[in-house]
């Protein structure tokens, strides 16, 4: 084992990227606080500082996965596709298998410059875990409670605030609404075979409302759908947790894009057309499996260096007052104060593993254990 893989295993480095991570998302929260004042007078510059600030605290875990494990992405798909990413407005479809899937996204969101203004329909528990939630909330997030009913209205509210959003976003929804586990998988089927629906084999039956109504308030400023498949090789499911530790893994996504004006405008013909669709991704699932490839062009688009050097700017502002105060906290001898400081690492510690944990499988919401067997 050389020594650059020996410090990735090493706790206390993974302590220290959790407290650059956690201390430069607290300022970055606080600086996104104080550009409120903005908003009533240019909305849109507000929206601009606001996507670079996001840009600098989602970039540190893109950096994790790109450089400090080195997992490599690559895409599936057709020089016509791969030419428009970056340079419109769309609605991303990904299917929820794996912790690491909103990594892998982000890593290509990065790559062709939209990582800042990146958008998800979110689950509104999410608004209030700190850095996380917090981040989104400036970013005008749209947030749920996966309960249609008392949704809908927040959420058409939410998307058309998007309509004139200045620069280029990926809007992403996990139509299965919760990670897929094999109890979720096992309900899903049996409401897909009350509806009379095709069963699926790699997915859970897609909730239709957020897409139709995505799609419906979003007309007009998206230009396309994209359908993203994603898979990882030597059939690994990879974690955050390993990423931390430095394993490398290789993610394989398929791209497909579907022009807007392809898609249904009435609601009942659009929520049959992603039915369709999934059926569609499960075939290229199944295709993988038997394979190990996607079909189409192989591209890896190349990393960028813009994520190392911003956390390499913030571990440098970060880690030396902090090494200095550590420092003189041991240099005083003070039972009290080292007691103290020991204690402030312990906490530290304990939020870092509870942010990890946010992304957690095993640690997920229980929605879709009982939730699929209600009507959407």
């Amino acid at each position: 084992m050389g020594f650059i893989a020996f410090l990735k295993t090493q706790f206390i480095v993974h302590l220290l990227i959790g407290f650059v991570f956690v201390v430069s998302g607290l300022i970055i929260n606080f600086i996104q606080l104080c550009t409120l004042v903005l908003w009533p007078i240019n909305k849109q510059f507000y929206r601009r500082v606001n996507c670079r600030l996001a840009y600098s605290l989602w970039s540190q875990l893109v950096m994790l996965l790109e450089w400090w494990s080195g997992t490599e992405c690559t895409l599936f798909s057709d020089q016509a596709t791969v030419d428009t990413f970056g340079k419109e407005h769309v609605i991303i479809i990904l299917n929820h298998n794996f912790e690491i899937d909103f990594l892998c996204g982000w890593t290509m969101t990065e790559r062709f410059g939209v990582l800042g203004s990146s958008k998800v329909l979110a689950k509104r528990e999410l608004l209030y875990v700190p850095l996380i939630g917090w981040t989104w909330y400036f970013l005008e997030i749209v947030f749920c409670k996966r309960k249609w009913e008392e949704d809908r209205d927040t959420v058409i509210e939410g998307l058309k605030r998007l309509s004139d959003y200045p620069e280029y976003m990926w809007f992403l929804l996990y139509c299965e609404g919760t990670r897929f586990t094999e109890t979720k998988h096992r309900i899903s089927m049996e409401v897909a075979e009350s509806k009379g629906l095709p069963k699926l084999k790699y997915h859970l039956l897609p909730r239709t409302k957020g897409f139709t109504t995505a799609v419906q308030c979003l007309r007009g400023t998206v230009s396309a759908v994209y359908d993203v498949t994603l898979n990882f090789r030597g059939n690994k499911n990879p974690s955050l947790l390993g990423i931390l530790y430095g394993k490398k893994y290789e993610a394989d996504m398929c791209v497909r894009r579907f022009p807007l004006e392809d898609i249904p405008q009435d609601e009942k013909e659009a929520a049959n057309w992603l039915h369709k669709l999934y059926q569609e991704k499960d075939a290229l699932q199944e295709m993988y499996n038997q394979e190990g490839v996607f079909p189409g062009q192989q591209f890896k688009p190349p990393r960028r260096p813009w994520t190392l050097l911003n956390f390499l700017f913030w571990a440098t502002v970060l880690l030396s007052p902090l090494f200095a105060f550590g420092f003189g906290v041991f240099a005083s001898g003070s039972p009290l104060l080292i007691l103290a400081f020991l204690g402030f690492v312990g906490a530290a510690s304990f939020g870092v593993r509870r942010l990890i944990g946010v992304t957690e499988i095993e640690k997920g919401s229980s929605y879709g254990n009982q939730e699929f067997k209600k009507k959407e």
